[in-house]
């Protein structure tokens, strides 16, 4: 951190051109890993990293840099840098700073710092070998945690300073079968916005193990998934991924306030089926993706993006709000100081239907389970993707049958989701790392099992009969 005197003259330099707004952002952050190779610890390492950026903002305008030099010279040479991008006279001034509480939702009971390595590695272990017992067609195990620790200080023209420090972990299981030539991967990977009782009590490593290397003997012995338009019902936790991918983005306000999103200018209008609500909470204790406050300062919220079908809302940072006419409301991240913040998603889920999850199977004669969902591609302007499915099954009259590998997804999200038809009562979210301008960030998705009424499906496998 630096003293709140220091902070006031950095910011007042990089308002001295005629910026409307300055922000100092300073980040903290010791990493730390451990993986298992086939049974083998193979790398256990650490990491500590400490820098500052600076944002300057003039109407519709923003510069951005950042330096791990944080001494006074450091950030008053980088304010001055930036502050050459304006020429008008400045008419925000600082003149002090007054500290924000913040609501502490992520709270740690026992830290990573204070467990010995060897009872994490034990833990780990006991995954591994639930892999590698499951089945002799497992030819390879690996398991991972990851751990940071993060303290940020976030300082503004406002007159505001913020001080937060979150922790976050995350492990790993990877099951690779192989049988002849065909080899399949299975995967299982919980994380939280917690400390280590999060995993001691919570997370039994030998299921998850287990459940990793059930999907890839499972899917081993799967054939061609046939392809078509056809209905599709898509399990619940990580099948979230395709709303977060397909509509989640189009809903951030980077492309929606630039006209550039198929959702711009909807908000009030019907864009979804009236089964479907969509909410981002950025505030669900301990959430993987949660946080006290974004990276501008602002406190997360829970923002129902859609509500029985109508768009209510978009996840918006300060920045790209100034051309919507809308203020912050807590979804503004990045990955480090090293990156410019900007709207994004936090925990972002289907919520809960009325129909029980077999009344969906056994409402299907004919379709397909895409009971986990894998890697995909994603145009955010215009919400067309291809998500591969990495567990999926043939549905035929109202039951789930025969195993097919290949298959993938393909339409528009504004399309799929006036085509959701029936939304389960068995929500579950999921964890995973999401990309875009602002970095890779921890972010839920999730989703109760649901069924779309017809999607085009990929495969090899010919026709679907």
């Amino acid at each position: 951190m630096i003293s709140k005197k220091l902070a006031i003259e950095v910011l007042n330099c990089g308002l001295a051109t005629g910026a409307d707004f300055a922000e100092i952002f300073i980040e903290e952050k010791l990493s730390s890993g451990i993986s298992i190779d086939n049974g083998k610890v193979e790398n256990a390492s650490i990491n500590k990293t400490y820098g500052a950026g600076i944002r300057l903002l003039y109407k519709f305008r923003s510069v951005y840099g950042y330096t791990n030099n944080v001494s006074r010279k450091g950030l008053i040479d980088l304010a001055k840098s930036l502050s050459n991008s304006f020429f008008e006279k400045q008419s925000v001034f600082v003149t002090s700073l007054k500290n924000k509480k913040i609501k502490n939702v992520t709270p740690v009971e026992i830290p990573f710092e204070s467990v010995d390595k060897k009872e994490i590695v034990d833990y780990l272990k006991k995954g591994v070998k639930a892999m590698a017992e499951y089945d002799k067609r497992v030819i390879r195990t690996y398991s991972s945690i990851g751990i940071s620790k993060r303290n940020v200080w976030i300082y503004n023209s406002k007159g505001f300073a913020f001080k937060d420090e979150i922790e976050r972990a995350r492990i790993g299981f990877q099951c690779i079968a192989g049988e002849g030539e065909k080899i399949e991967t299975g995967y299982a990977a919980p994380g939280a916005a917690a400390g280590y009782e999060f995993f001691k009590n919570s997370v039994d490593p030998v299921e998850l193990g287990k459940t990793a290397a059930k999907q890839a003997i499972t899917m081993l012995g799967a054939k061609e998934c046939p392809s078509g338009k056809m209905p599709v019902v898509i399990g619940n936790g990580f099948g979230g991924v395709l709303f977060h991918e397909a509509c989640g983005h189009p809903l951030e306000a980077s492309v929606v306030s630039k006209n550039i999103s198929v959702f711009s200018g909807k908000q009030g209008q019907q864009i979804a089926s009236p089964l479907v609500s969509a909410i981002d909470d950025g505030t669900i204790i301990n959430g993987w993706g949660s946080n006290n406050i974004d990276d501008e300062g602002n406190k997360t919220q829970r923002n129902v993006l859609i509500k029985d079908g109508i768009l209510t809302s978009y996840l918006i940072d300060d920045f790209n709000g100034r051309r919507m006419n809308e203020v912050g409301n807590g979804a503004c991240r990045r990955q480090s100081y090293k990156f410019e913040p900007t709207s994004r998603m936090s925990n972002t889920y289907i919520d809960n239907g009325t129909s029980d999850p077999e009344d969906i199977i056994k409402a299907t004669k004919l379709g397909l389970y895409a009971k986990s969902l894998g890697g995909g591609s994603v145009n955010p302007t215009t919400g067309e993707f291809n998500f591969a499915c990495s567990e999926a099954y043939i549905i035929r009259d109202g039951k789930v049958c025969e195993p097919v590998r290949g298959a993938s997804l393909i339409g528009q999200g504004k399309d799929i989701l006036m085509k959701i038809d029936m939304v389960g009562n068995d929500l579950k979210r999921a964890q995973g790392m999401c990309g875009a301008a602002s970095g890779h960030i921890p972010v839920d998705v999730g989703q109760p099992t649901l069924r779309i009424s017809e999607i085009t499906v990929g495969g090899n496998g010919g026709e679907l009969k």
